[in-house]
């Protein structure tokens, strides 16, 4: 999902992609569980090629961000931790499932490291227990 910059309170809002399926985000909140934003984080630290790579990532966010609205208190502001570093893969997978692979390293990498997570129905309530 795409989200506004603004919300309608008039409060800026950075993160302008979000995973909103049940099940994809369980996958991604068992990744993030499993350490993979500090192990992407080192490696962006210690890889140069990454790190531009992740810069381009964070520019294209605040390139299609500008396309839904003005928010000059977010400027240069992306989501995710971006550019620097990882805070949240959601945002990072949202992003690339977004906008396709090849733009973000980072939740492209994400993305192909969940399970099928769509297998069952995307958007069906997740069971609390079986």
């Amino acid at each position: 999902m795409r989200t506004l910059p603004r919300l309608p309170d008039g409060t800026p809002f950075p993160t302008s992609f979000y995973a909103t399926c049940p099940r994809l985000t369980r996958a991604i909140g068992t990744l993030e569980s499993q350490g993979m934003m500090r192990d992407m984080s080192d490696r962006l630290a210690a890889d140069p090629e990454l790190a531009a790579a992740y810069r381009g990532a964070h520019e294209d966010y605040l390139r299609r961000r500008a396309e839904l609205g003005d928010v000059p208190e977010i400027n240069g502001i992306s989501a995710g931790g971006m550019p620097d570093r990882v805070k949240c893969l959601h945002v990072l997978v949202a992003h690339s499932m977004a906008v396709g692979p090849g733009v973000n390293p980072l939740g492209d990498e994400a993305l192909s490291a969940l399970p099928a997570w769509w297998e069952g129905g995307c958007c069906d309530a997740v069971p609390e227990s079986r």
